[in-house]
Protein backbone atom coordinates (compact mmCIF):
# COMPACT_ATOMS: atom_id res chain seq x y z
CA UNK A 1 0.00 0.00 0.00
CA UNK A 2 1.35 3.58 -1.21
CA UNK A 3 0.54 6.07 1.90
CA UNK A 4 2.43 8.43 -0.05
CA UNK A 5 1.74 10.46 -3.51
CA UNK A 6 5.67 10.30 -4.02
CA UNK A 7 7.11 8.35 -6.86
CA UNK A 8 10.66 7.88 -5.33
CA UNK A 9 11.63 4.35 -4.04
CA UNK A 10 10.88 4.37 -0.42
CA UNK A 11 14.03 3.48 2.06
CA UNK A 12 13.92 -0.13 3.69
CA UNK A 13 12.44 1.43 6.46
CA UNK A 14 9.79 3.22 4.50
CA UNK A 15 8.98 -0.38 2.35
CA UNK A 16 9.04 -2.12 6.14
CA UNK A 17 6.38 0.77 7.23
CA UNK A 18 4.47 0.68 4.18
CA UNK A 19 3.83 -3.31 4.35
CA UNK A 20 3.50 -3.39 8.16
CA UNK A 21 0.87 -0.80 7.92
CA UNK A 22 -0.83 -2.40 5.01
CA UNK A 23 -0.50 -5.84 7.22
CA UNK A 24 -2.28 -4.32 10.08
CA UNK A 25 -4.72 -2.33 8.55
CA UNK A 26 -5.83 -5.31 6.60
CA UNK A 27 -5.68 -7.47 9.90
CA UNK A 28 -3.61 -9.86 7.93
CA UNK A 29 -1.60 -9.05 11.37
CA UNK A 30 -4.39 -9.31 13.87
CA UNK A 31 -5.45 -7.49 16.55
CA UNK A 32 -3.60 -8.19 19.64
CA UNK A 33 -0.34 -10.33 17.81
CA UNK A 34 3.07 -10.01 18.92
CA UNK A 35 5.58 -8.17 16.50
CA UNK A 36 9.34 -9.53 16.42
CA UNK A 37 11.20 -7.61 14.74
CA UNK A 38 14.01 -10.13 13.79
CA UNK A 39 11.13 -12.27 12.75
CA UNK A 40 9.63 -9.74 10.83
CA UNK A 41 12.90 -8.53 9.31
CA UNK A 42 13.37 -12.03 7.76
CA UNK A 43 9.60 -12.34 6.56
CA UNK A 44 10.50 -8.41 4.61
CA UNK A 45 13.99 -8.94 3.53
CA UNK A 46 15.22 -6.42 5.67
CA UNK A 47 17.64 -5.72 8.87
CA UNK A 48 16.72 -5.00 12.28
CA UNK A 49 17.29 -1.12 12.17
CA UNK A 50 14.79 -0.72 9.45
CA UNK A 51 12.11 -2.78 10.86
CA UNK A 52 12.82 -1.08 14.38
CA UNK A 53 12.24 2.49 12.83
CA UNK A 54 8.85 1.23 10.97
CA UNK A 55 7.54 -0.02 14.56
CA UNK A 56 7.97 3.36 16.36
CA UNK A 57 6.19 4.88 13.21
CA UNK A 58 3.13 2.46 13.77
CA UNK A 59 3.36 3.13 17.33
CA UNK A 60 3.09 6.88 16.98
CA UNK A 61 -0.49 6.00 14.41
CA UNK A 62 -1.91 3.42 16.97
CA UNK A 63 -1.60 0.65 15.17
CA UNK A 64 1.03 -1.20 17.45
CA UNK A 65 1.83 -0.85 21.08
CA UNK A 66 5.20 -1.46 22.78
CA UNK A 67 4.93 -2.74 26.49
CA UNK A 68 8.42 -2.64 28.74
CA UNK A 69 9.81 -6.39 28.97
CA UNK A 70 6.88 -7.27 27.22
CA UNK A 71 7.43 -6.77 23.70
CA UNK A 72 5.72 -4.88 20.94
CA UNK A 73 2.03 -5.77 19.80
CA UNK A 74 -0.96 -4.64 16.87
CA UNK A 75 -3.19 -2.67 19.20
CA UNK A 76 -6.29 -4.24 19.35
CA UNK A 77 -9.51 -2.92 17.42
CA UNK A 78 -12.05 -1.70 20.10
CA UNK A 79 -15.43 -1.00 18.87
CA UNK A 80 -15.89 2.00 21.13
CA UNK A 81 -13.50 3.74 18.92
CA UNK A 82 -16.02 3.47 16.39
CA UNK A 83 -17.80 6.79 17.34
CA UNK A 84 -14.37 8.98 18.54
CA UNK A 85 -12.95 7.74 14.78
CA UNK A 86 -16.08 9.02 12.91
CA UNK A 87 -16.54 12.05 15.10
CA UNK A 88 -13.61 13.47 13.61
CA UNK A 89 -14.05 11.83 9.74
CA UNK A 90 -17.41 13.44 9.48
CA UNK A 91 -15.24 17.32 9.35
CA UNK A 92 -12.53 16.09 8.08
CA UNK A 93 -13.40 14.42 5.40
CA UNK A 94 -15.83 16.73 3.84
CA UNK A 95 -13.10 19.29 4.20
CA UNK A 96 -10.75 17.41 2.62
CA UNK A 97 -12.76 16.21 -0.36
CA UNK A 98 -13.65 20.35 -0.89
CA UNK A 99 -10.10 20.98 -0.97
CA UNK A 100 -9.17 18.90 -3.52
CA UNK A 101 -11.76 19.79 -5.35
CA UNK A 102 -10.53 23.10 -5.57
CA UNK A 103 -6.89 22.10 -5.52
CA UNK A 104 -6.56 18.73 -7.21
CA UNK A 105 -4.14 19.29 -10.23
CA UNK A 106 -4.15 17.67 -13.53
CA UNK A 107 -2.50 15.12 -12.27
CA UNK A 108 -4.19 14.59 -9.30
CA UNK A 109 -7.59 14.83 -11.38
CA UNK A 110 -6.22 12.05 -14.05
CA UNK A 111 -5.49 9.85 -11.10
CA UNK A 112 -8.40 10.04 -9.88
CA UNK A 113 -10.31 9.67 -12.78
CA UNK A 114 -8.40 6.06 -13.16
CA UNK A 115 -9.64 5.22 -9.76
CA UNK A 116 -13.22 6.14 -10.17
CA UNK A 117 -13.48 3.53 -13.17
CA UNK A 118 -11.43 0.78 -10.99
CA UNK A 119 -14.30 1.43 -8.40
CA UNK A 120 -17.02 1.28 -10.69
CA UNK A 121 -15.54 -1.66 -12.40
CA UNK A 122 -14.58 -3.94 -9.27
CA UNK A 123 -18.51 -3.04 -7.78
CA UNK A 124 -19.97 -4.41 -10.84
CA UNK A 125 -18.15 -7.97 -10.31
CA UNK A 126 -19.52 -11.06 -8.92
CA UNK A 127 -16.37 -11.62 -6.92
CA UNK A 128 -13.66 -9.86 -5.26
CA UNK A 129 -11.61 -10.66 -2.80
CA UNK A 130 -12.69 -8.05 -0.05
CA UNK A 131 -9.03 -7.10 0.80
CA UNK A 132 -7.92 -6.38 -2.67
CA UNK A 133 -11.92 -4.31 -2.22
CA UNK A 134 -10.17 -2.73 0.99
CA UNK A 135 -7.17 -1.80 -0.41
CA UNK A 136 -8.71 0.01 -3.73
CA UNK A 137 -10.68 2.03 -0.72
CA UNK A 138 -7.23 2.87 0.71
CA UNK A 139 -5.67 3.89 -2.68
CA UNK A 140 -9.07 6.02 -3.11
CA UNK A 141 -9.36 7.82 0.07
CA UNK A 142 -5.33 8.34 -0.19
CA UNK A 143 -5.79 10.26 -3.65
CA UNK A 144 -8.16 12.28 -2.46
CA UNK A 145 -6.18 13.41 0.76
CA UNK A 146 -2.87 14.21 -1.10
CA UNK A 147 -4.87 16.04 -4.38
CA UNK A 148 -5.69 18.36 -1.10
CA UNK A 149 -2.31 19.95 -1.47
CA UNK A 150 -2.33 19.86 2.81
CA UNK A 151 0.49 17.56 3.60
CA UNK A 152 -0.99 18.08 7.62
CA UNK A 153 -4.43 17.18 6.93
CA UNK A 154 -3.28 14.61 4.12
CA UNK A 155 -1.03 12.50 7.15
CA UNK A 156 -3.88 13.18 9.59
CA UNK A 157 -6.69 11.83 7.76
CA UNK A 158 -4.72 8.49 6.16
CA UNK A 159 -4.28 7.71 10.38
CA UNK A 160 -7.98 8.06 10.86
CA UNK A 161 -8.76 6.02 7.41
CA UNK A 162 -6.37 3.53 9.12
CA UNK A 163 -8.30 3.14 11.89
CA UNK A 164 -11.64 3.35 10.58
CA UNK A 165 -10.40 0.41 7.87
CA UNK A 166 -9.23 -1.97 10.84
CA UNK A 167 -12.78 -1.75 11.91
CA UNK A 168 -14.16 -2.41 8.91
CA UNK A 169 -12.11 -5.23 8.21
CA UNK A 170 -12.94 -7.26 11.84
CA UNK A 171 -16.21 -7.29 10.41
CA UNK A 172 -16.00 -8.15 6.58
CA UNK A 173 -18.14 -11.16 6.58
CA UNK A 174 -20.59 -9.64 8.26
CA UNK A 175 -21.29 -6.64 6.04
CA UNK A 176 -23.39 -7.30 2.74
CA UNK A 177 -22.34 -5.34 -0.37
CA UNK A 178 -18.55 -3.81 0.02
CA UNK A 179 -18.44 -3.99 -3.13
CA UNK A 180 -21.04 -1.65 -3.38
CA UNK A 181 -19.35 0.78 -0.69
CA UNK A 182 -16.46 0.62 -2.49
CA UNK A 183 -18.10 1.94 -5.77
CA UNK A 184 -19.75 4.33 -3.97
CA UNK A 185 -16.28 6.31 -4.17
CA UNK A 186 -17.27 7.35 -7.94
CA UNK A 187 -19.43 9.43 -6.97
CA UNK A 188 -16.97 11.58 -4.39
CA UNK A 189 -14.60 11.16 -7.14
CA UNK A 190 -16.39 12.58 -9.81
CA UNK A 191 -17.20 15.59 -7.69
CA UNK A 192 -13.52 16.59 -7.24
CA UNK A 193 -12.72 15.99 -10.79
CA UNK A 194 -15.42 18.13 -11.55
CA UNK A 195 -14.31 20.49 -9.24
CA UNK A 196 -17.41 20.76 -7.16
CA UNK A 197 -16.49 21.30 -3.80
CA UNK A 198 -19.91 21.35 -2.33
CA UNK A 199 -20.79 18.42 -4.18
CA UNK A 200 -17.74 16.61 -2.95
CA UNK A 201 -17.81 17.52 0.49
CA UNK A 202 -21.64 16.35 0.45
CA UNK A 203 -20.17 12.99 -0.69
CA UNK A 204 -17.63 12.52 1.66
CA UNK A 205 -20.21 13.06 4.64
CA UNK A 206 -22.49 10.11 2.97
CA UNK A 207 -20.00 8.13 2.77
CA UNK A 208 -18.35 8.35 6.22
CA UNK A 209 -22.15 8.48 8.18
CA UNK A 210 -23.11 5.07 5.73
CA UNK A 211 -20.06 3.69 7.10
CA UNK A 212 -20.33 4.13 11.10
CA UNK A 213 -24.57 3.12 10.50
CA UNK A 214 -23.24 -0.19 8.28
CA UNK A 215 -21.08 -1.31 11.36
CA UNK A 216 -23.56 -0.55 14.10
CA UNK A 217 -26.40 -2.10 11.93
CA UNK A 218 -24.37 -5.26 12.66
CA UNK A 219 -23.58 -5.15 16.33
Amino acid sequence: MTVSSGTASPSLAEHAYRTLTDQLVTLQIRPGSPLNDEQLARQLGVGRTPVREALKRLEADRLVVAYPRRGTFATEVHLTDLGHVSEVRRQLEPLAAAAAARRASAGDRELLAGLAESAAEQSSRPAVEPVELMRLDLRLHRAVYAATGNPFLESTLISYDNLATRIWCLFLDRLPGLAGHVGEHSALLRAVIDGDAERAAACATDHVTGFEAAIRAVL
